[in-house]
């Protein structure tokens, strides 16, 4: 039950992260906080399995706060991409 608590805190800082990071026109509103739920299931997932308690520091940082900052930062290279592919596509048309 406690991986409720740390998917539900990576939801809500991921949705946080969307409305903080910029370019927020160029990407879904669900883009973020899908991304930083699912790593934090990864990161919860994987550090129990490792033997790592719910009691511990590390796990709650890395699951709710490290997959935060994994998926704005995978979400900025989302965003760059689609910047440069949009320049891309109007200097190939022209305008």
């Amino acid at each position: 039950m406690y991986i409720l608590l740390a998917l539900i805190g990576a939801c809500v800082l991921g949705v946080a992260a969307h409305f903080v990071l910029p370019g927020r026109e160029l990407r879904g509103v669900a883009l973020t906080p899908a991304l930083a739920t699912v790593l934090s299931a990864i990161a919860y997932t994987g550090l129990q399995w490792l033997g790592v308690g719910e009691d511990s520091i590390w796990l709650w940082l890395a699951s709710v706060l490290g997959a935060v900052v994994v998926a704005g930062a995978v979400t900025a290279l989302i965003v760059g991409i689609r910047r440069r592919t949009d320049a891309e596509a109007k200097a190939a048309l022209g305008i």
